[in-house]
C-alpha cells in the first residue's frame, strides 16, 4: 500500500529543488540533442556484436533521467519485496513490449511527442505518490497497476527510438533488440538496488515524511520542465518555419507550398543533383563547405519513404564537436534557401530506419565548395540546359 504524504512546509526547498533541476537539464538536453555517430562508432557496435548492444542499452538506462526518475516514483513508497517486484515487473513488461515491437517492425513515432508522454508519466508517478487526486481533485487514483503498465507501454516507444538510431543488422535483428533490452533491464537493476538502498536509509531519518515530500514535488517540477521543452522541440519542428538557432534569416517551403509550387521548381536551374542510396536501417551525411555570408538553396525528396533528418552547420577549425542544428524532422523532403551566419559544413544527416534502402535526390545551387570534390566519382550526365555546370553523383559511400 502507498503511503499518503503530509502537506508542504518546507517551500524554499522546494524551489531549491526546481533550480537544481534546472541547472542539470540543460547539461542533460545538450545530450539528448546530438546527432548521429561517427563512423569508427559505428563499426565498433557492428563488430562488438550482441555484448555491444547490451552494453549500449545498459548505459542507456543509467543515463536515461526521465525513465529513472519514473522507476523512482514507483519504488518510492514501496516497503516489500513482493510489491517492488510486482509494480517494476509490471513497468518491465510494459516496456519490453513496445520496444522489440517497434524496432522489429520498424514504427518511428515522433520523438518529441513520446517524450513528452514520458515526461508526464514522471508527474503523474509523484502527483500519485502525494495523493494528489484525493487532496486536489477529490476523485479516487485510477489502478496504478494499469496505469505502470501503460506508461511502461510509452516509455517502450521512447527506447525504440534511441535503439533504431543505432546501425541493426538484419540477419541478426531480433537478437540485437533482445540483447539490448537485456541491457535495458541490467541498467535498471542496478540503478534500482541503488534507489532503494537510498530509500532504505533515508526511510529510518525523521524527517523522511518532509524531505519525501519534497523530493516528490521535485519529480513534478522535473516532469513539467521535461514537457514543456519537448513541445517546444516539436512545435519547431512540426511547422512550416524553420527552427533557427542562429539569428539569421532562414526560409523554407512547407510540403503544401512544395506542391502548389511544383512548376517552378521543376523549371528551377540546379548547379548540382545528387543521388544518394541509405541501405536499410543506417544513416549517412552529406556536407558543403560554406564562407560566413553566403547563401544556397536546396531540395530534396526521397522516393517515397520518410525519413529522419537534421539539417545543421560547423563551424570551420573547431574541434569540440560542436554543431548548430537547424532543423530536425521526420518527412519525405525539405527545401528552402539558407544564408550561413559561419564558415564551415552545412548538410544534412539522414537516418534510414525502414526495413528497406531509400533513395534521395538532392538538388542544390548556390555559393558553396563540395566534400567530395577529390574522390573518384562518375562522370556528370549530360543535360542540354545547363552542361556546363551541372554535375550529378550516383552515390556517397561515406561523408
Amino acid at each position: 500500500m502507498r503511503k499518503i504524504l503530509s502537506k508542504p512546509n518546507n517551500i524554499p526547498v522546494i524551489v531549491a529543488v526546481f533550480f537544481v533541476v534546472t541547472a542539470l537539464l540543460q547539461a542533460l538536453l545538450q545530450y539528448a540533442y546530438g546527432h548521429g555517430m561517427s563512423e569508427a562508432e559505428k563499426t565498433a557496435i557492428v563488430e562488438g556484436g550482441n555484448l555491444r548492444y547490451m552494453w549500449i542499452g545498459a548505459t542507456h538506462m543509467l543515463s536515461g533521467y526521465d525513465h529513472l526518475a519514473f522507476v523512482f516514483g514507483i519504488v518510492f513508497f514501496l516497503s516489500t519485496f513482493r510489491d517492488i517486484v510486482k509494480y517494476v515487473t509490471a513497468f518491465t513488461l510494459g516496456h519490453s513490449v513496445t520496444l522489440i515491437y517497434a524496432t522489429f517492425n520498424a514504427i518511428q513515432l515522433n520523438y518529441f511527442i513520446i517524450d513528452a508522454v514520458i515526461a508526464l508519466s514522471v508527474c503523474y508517478i509523484a502527483f500519485a505518490n502525494i495523493d494528489g487526486f484525493r487532496k486536489y481533485l477529490h476523485v479516487n487514483p485510477p489502478n496504478m497497476m494499469l496505469m505502470i503498465v501503460g506508461f511502461g507501454l510509452i516509455h517502450g516507444f521512447g527506447l525504440s527510438t534511441r535503439l533504431q538510431e543505432l546501425p541493426l543488422s538484419e540477419d541478426n535483428l531480433l537478437l540485437n533488440i533482445i540483447s539490448f533490452n537485456v541491457g535495458i533491464e541490467l541498467g535498471q537493476i542496478g540503478a534500482l538496488a541503488l534507489m532503494l538502498l537510498l530509500i532504505a536509509a533515508w526511510r529510518k531519518s525523521h524527517v523522511f515524511q518532509t524531505v519525501s515530500l519534497i523530493a516528490n514535488y521535485g519529480l513534478i517540477l522535473l516532469g513539467s520542465w521535461l514537457f514543456l521543452m519537448q513541445m517546444h522541440g516539436y512545435e519547431h519542428t512540426s511547422n512550416a518555419a524553420e527552427l533557427v538557432v542562429r539569428g539569421e534569416p532562414f526560409q523554407k517551403l512547407s510540403n503544401a507550398k512544395v506542391a502548389a509550387n511544383a512548376g517552378a521548381v521543376q523549371h528551377t536551374q540546379w548547379k548540382d543533383i545528387f543521388s544518394i542510396t541509405i541501405p536499410a536501417r543506417d544513416d549517412m551525411e552529406y556536407k558543403l563547405y560554406v564562407l560566413k555570408g553566403a547563401s544556397f538553396e536546396y531540395s530534396w525528396k526521397t522516393n517515397g519513404a520518410e525519413l529522419f533528418f537534421d539539417f545543421h552547420g560547423e563551424p570551420a577549425g573547431d574541434t569540440t564537436g560542436y554543431f548548430d542544428s537547424f532543423k530536425k524532422s521526420t518527412d519525405s523532403q525539405s527545401s528552402g534557401s539558407f544564408t550561413t551566419t559561419f564558415e564551415g559544413t552545412h548538410g544534412w544527416y539522414w537516418k534510414n530506419n525502414t526495413r528497406s534502402p531509400v533513395t534521395i535526390e538532392l538538388k542544390t545551387k548556390g555559393d558553396y565548395q563540395h566534400l567530395d570534390l577529390e574522390k573518384a566519382l562518375p562522370q556528370p550526365q549530360t543535360d542540354p540546359a545547363r552542361k556546363s555546370n551541372r554535375t550529378v553523383h550516383d552515390s556517397i559511400d561515406s561523408l
